[in-house]
Order: C-alpha cells, then structure tokens, then sequence
C-alpha cells in the first residue's frame, strides 16, 4: 500500500444489527458501502464548494481483502488515504481495524476517475484537485 503521502482520513463505527448478513457478522456490501462512505466524507471535508460544484468522482474498481469478521457490537476505525494519481484516476487506500485488539478486518484499494459534474465526461486531475487533499 501507499506510505500515506496525503494525510490520512479517520472515523469510527459500530457495527448494529443492520450490518449483518445470515452468517452474523458484517456483510460485505457494507464494507463497500462504508469504503465509498470513507472516500465522500473525506473529500467532502476538504473540497471548497466551488470546486464540488464543478467535478464529481466516480468508482472504476474496488479491491478488498477480508482478513477477518466484525460482528455486533464491535467498534471499528476506517482509514482512507490518497495514493498515486495518473491524468483523471486516483488510487484510494482503506485499512478497516477492529478498536478491541487492533485487529486489521480489511484492507482495500479503489481507483476514482474524476468527472465533470455537468456531464460526467473526464476531467483532469490539476493542481487545484491536488491541493484539496493535501
């Protein structure tokens, strides 16, 4: 994984009810859900609204390893940060980590294309896109 060139992104969750799957613990369309969660809240925190109106980002490709469960109850930290870049993709990192014993649960990489909001056409990836998460 990427050495964290841009500062990382951080928040907690409690796993409910609502996140488990037949087999009682997380289901794994959550831990997308909360991936993609992890990426919008943390460009949403940093992005100046003109800049938000402009561009938009979007999923081209999730890569999850699932080291270990979380079930009910358990408190969870996920991580995401910045990686490499090319013209209009930008690679994402996530490490999903159990608070009790420090037990890392995911770790994941995605690839987000940026876009035009007005036309969802590729936009490229400039300075001001750079500063925003640095």
């Amino acid at each position: 994984m990427d050495n964290h060139a841009y500062p990382p992104f951080c928040f907690n969750i409690t796993v409910t009810d609502a996140h488990l799957d037949h087999l009682q613990h997380v289901n794994n369309m959550v831990y997308v859900q909360w991936l993609q969660d992890a990426a919008c809240n943390h460009w949403m925190q940093k992005v100046p609204e003109t800049l938000h109106r402009e561009v938009l980002w979007v999923v081209r490709r999730h890569e999850i390893d699932y080291l270990a469960g979380a079930f009910l109850g358990d408190e969870l930290a996920i991580t995401t940060w910045p990686g490499k870049h090319t013209g209009v993709t930008w690679q994402r990192h996530y490490t999903i980590v159990r608070l009790r014993n420090k037990q890392t649960i995911i770790k994941a990489t995605s690839i987000w294309a940026l876009v035009h909001r007005a036309n969802f056409r590729p936009r490229r990836i400039d300075e001001a896109i750079l500063q925003v998460l640095r």
